[in-house]
């Protein structure tokens, strides 16, 4: 399996001609951890892969303004810890096709949804174990969608996702993701970036979930609120979220607290601390610690050392 997803990946850059490659963004990310974990059950020593990916992405242009564009994008698993080799280490990440216009953009495939676009960079911790998709359901990434992004009016953007329910069973139901934000999520053009979003019946969820995101000097402040709650109606709840990222010169200085409370008193907490140190534009050293505590679960600690690359 792992031969024939490799071989995929060689087959999509060999079909592309040499003036379609001239359009073609080669990108990447490695990201691997060497780690003290103790998930509940025990604590061991592990080497870890955080979402590191290999992707290609482009555009063509068509007639009448229209672009076609499209993305490929692989999870890769540095560590490949399985040494039986029962385990793929290449996994599927956003893959879609689809058009770009004066309209904006609608693109069919597999993509992130509109609420989980909408918390822009305000998880400091994303793909490491302070993730928030560890406390907060809707953070989904989905296959069978269209999604839809509109063109910025006056720092004003619309989301949307459509997931096909892809069954004929009685149970299963078209999903709906919006979301509308205001601003630069990177907060590189903007001081202020904010959004609203709701899903519905996307993943066995209805979500409402709120963010705002500022930057004053070099500090940059993160505040999420959340409401969600499954489609029965059952297992209800609210969260939220603070994050605060200081940089001073090469560093940075992170910390991030969530917090889920559930009508059944099975409530989550989560507090992370971390520190990166960029070497250059591409490449960082850091450190982090994350701690959970749950009512009706053990604990959780993790303590973490690792490398990122970009390119």
């Amino acid at each position: 399996m792992k031969f024939v997803k490799s071989s995929l990946c060689l087959a999509l850059l060999g079909g592309l001609s040499f003036n379609a490659l001239a359009d073609v963004d080669f990108y990447g990310k490695a990201n691997v951890t060497v780690q003290s974990s103790d998930d509940g059950e025990g604590s061991f020593t592990e080497i870890k892969s955080n979402a590191s990916r290999l992707g290609i992405k482009g555009s063509e242009s068509l007639a009448d303004g229209l672009e076609a564009v499209y993305k490929f994008e692989f999870q890769v698993d540095l560590s490949d810890a399985d040494s039986k080799g029962d385990k793929d280490n290449i996994s599927s990440r956003n893959q879609y096709v689809g058009l770009k216009g004066a309209f904006g953009q609608v693109v069919v495939g597999r993509n992130d949804t509109a609420l989980k676009l909408s918390q822009g960079k305000i998880d400091l911790f994303s793909d490491l174990e302070g993730d928030i998709k560890n406390v907060f359901k809707g953070e989904n990434r989905l296959g069978n969608t269209v999604s839809y992004a509109s063109n910025s009016y006056q720092g004003f953007k619309v989301l949307a996702t459509f997931v096909a329910e892809d069954s004929d069973d009685a149970a299963a139901k078209n999903g709906y993701s919006m979301a509308v934000t205001y601003g630069d999520a990177g907060l590189k053009n903007s001081s202020v970036y904010a959004a609203i979003a709701a899903d519905s019946e996307v993943k066995g969820y209805d979500i409402v979930r709120a963010s705002v995101h500022t930057k004053v000097a070099d500090v940059k402040l993160g505040a999420m609120y959340q409401t969600q709650e499954k489609v029965d109606g059952s297992a209800e709840a609210d969260g939220y979220l603070l994050s605060a990222a200081y940089t001073l010169a090469s560093n940075t200085f992170k910390l991030q607290y969530q917090a889920m409370d559930f009508d059944d008193s099975d409530d989550k907490t989560a507090i992370s601390a971390g520190i990166d140190h960029k070497l250059n534009k591409n490449t960082k050293l850091f450190g982090f610690y994350s701690n959970f505590d749950m009512d009706n679960q053990v604990d959780q600690d993790y303590l973490a050392v690792g490398i990122e690359y970009k390119f």
